[in-house]
């Protein structure tokens, strides 16, 4: 195997271990984030279904702090909207899914922006 398959195959790895303690209901939907190296994505996913109740990304969107900025900015800008959106539709506690990527930095902003806004996870 090659470098680049074996390190797509450690990320599938790590994303399965988190994934096998994380089942989102829907009151208490799973937060998934997806950070690539541009842009940041957030989904409230009610896995007892399969759907998605949410939906937000920093790719043509008019939230504000989520277009230009930082990437940091753009995380805290999606996470305090994902909060608030979910106020709306009436979640306010949340299962965090962090996929392969560990829990700082972006991840982390992310996170203390949806806390900020009112979700508990």
């Amino acid at each position: 195997m090659n470098r680049l398959k074996i390190t797509i195959k450690n990320r599938e790895l790590r994303t399965k271990r988190t994934r096998s303690n994380i089942f989102g209901t829907a009151t208490r939907p799973r937060l998934s984030v997806h950070i690539s190296n541009r842009h940041i994505t957030a989904q409230l996913i009610n896995d007892d279904v399969g759907q998605t109740l949410l939906y937000l990304s920093s790719v043509g969107t008019k939230v504000p702090g989520a277009v230009k900025g930082t990437m940091t900015d753009k995380a805290k800008a999606i996470g305090s909207e994902v909060a608030k959106k979910a106020k709306a539709i009436k979640i306010d506690s949340v299962v965090f899914d962090r996929g392969p990527k560990l829990y700082h930095g972006r991840l982390k902003a992310l996170a203390d922006a949806a806390r900020e806004g009112g979700l508990k996870f």
